[in-house]
């Protein structure tokens, strides 16, 4: 694996210090007379012999200081990588020839096809399962090679027992994978609750200002950080030099972000719950909620800022209503800034993966919540 500690000498991060203030101090540069205090965006796929870094595949500063950071903040090896599914790609890697995932068959769309391709390549052999039963999830572990974990998944809100689940991978010499990209690692750190490596988009939330495409892995262990890392380099699934500072960039502000989209995320479960339009409301954070109990354990500090919910209208006029918002975006993707709605099963794989007909999955932003409210209710009525 190439050592990024021998082109990026970063600030050293204090053990006391809080993740709070890990998000904004982690991978700048050491402090010396003239320093910068961000890594300059490095904008060339040549280098000059002798060089630390022999060509752009094999990294940069940026890319560096970006992992330096995610790896303190979720207490492993984090590798970047050009999207979300690139590095999901990387993961899939670690599954050897006709090996077995386990996977949650509401995975999100894009992982899924992943696998799909590759099962009917034989190159993988899949067992679905019910994310949110961690009865069956554990009982069928013994014999597969990796298993797959969403928490929080998307959209249907499920938050997977990490500890348990991983507990089980553990004692079957199985690998654990948590895409965390819902709860980010200002909510949740699954290497901390016994998962091998987490996979966060940093296409949403870490960036956090709809304006790149970027993925992550994070490894527990520097074995398998190695082989994705060949993988990125060998694949070509590198990242952009700006994509990744304007992620170090948003990874900055990520902590108030999502202290304030969460606030208001509560704030809106709760009223959309009461409304009479609405049939059904999905937020972990929500009392009463099935996935509460569950979500008090691996989410101690909160459900962050995704709330789903199903509207009672037919999916033609739901796709009406969200058309007509003022202020809340009628579009695909979340975790930024503004909020952003979508009915998910306007995409065939969704409605396939059983995803209720006009369930909506809202990203809420930073915007007054009283200003969202109003906003959804002059559609609902």
């Amino acid at each position: 694996m190439f050592e990024k500690s021998a082109y990026q000498k970063s600030v050293p991060i204090e053990e006391e210090w809080s993740e709070e203030t890990v998000v904004v101090q982690a991978g700048r540069p050491e402090r010396v007379p003239t320093a910068p205090m961000n890594t300059p965006i490095t904008l060339s796929s040549t280098y000059i012999h002798p060089a630390l870094i022999g060509y752009a595949r094999d990294g940069n500063e940026v890319w560096a200081a970006l992992e330096i950071a995610l790896g303190e903040l979720d207490g492993g090896y984090a590798i970047s990588f050009a999207s979300g599914l690139a590095a999901a790609s990387a993961i899939a890697e670690l599954i050897p020839a006709s090996g077995t995932l386990v996977l949650p068959r509401a995975s999100y769309y894009g992982v899924k096809n992943i696998f799909d391709i590759l099962s009917k390549r034989g190159q993988v052999k899949l067992r679905f399962v019910d994310g949110g039963n961690t009865e069956e999830v554990i009982a069928n572990i013994p014999g597969a090679d990796m298993v797959w974990m969403e928490s929080i998944a998307n959209p249907t809100l499920v938050v997977a027992d990490i500890p348990a689940i991983a507990a089980a991978a553990k004692a079957n010499g199985t690998i654990s994978v948590a895409d965390a990209t819902f709860a980010t690692p200002m909510r949740q750190h699954p290497i901390a609750l016994g998962a091998d490596i987490v996979l966060h988009s940093a296409t949403k939330a870490i960036g956090g200002h709809l304006d790149l495409l970027l993925g992550i892995v994070v490894c527990k262990s520097k074995e398998h950080a190695a082989v994705i890392d060949s993988y990125r380099h060998d694949r070509g699934a590198t990242p952009g030099s700006l994509e990744a500072y304007l992620a170090l960039r948003g990874l900055r502000t990520l902590s108030i972000r999502i202290d304030k989209s969460e606030e208001s995320a509560l704030e809106l479960s709760k009223r959309l719950k009461a409304h009479p339009k609405v049939k059904a409301v999905y937020y972990p954070g929500l009392e009463g909620d099935s996935q509460y109990a569950i979500a008090q354990k691996v989410l101690p500090k909160g459900a962050g800022s995704m709330v789903s919910f199903e509207i009672d209208a037919s999916p033609t006029k739901v796709d009406e209503m969200l058309g007509n918002l003022k202020l809340i975006a009628h579009t695909t993707s979340l975790g930024g800034v503004a909020s952003s709605i979508e009915r998910r099963t306007r995409w065939p794989a969704e409605e396939a993966a059983g995803v209720p007909m006009t369930l909506c999955r809202f990203s809420v932003g930073i915007e007054n919540v009283e200003d969202i409210w109003r906003d959804l209710k002059s559609v609902l009525g």
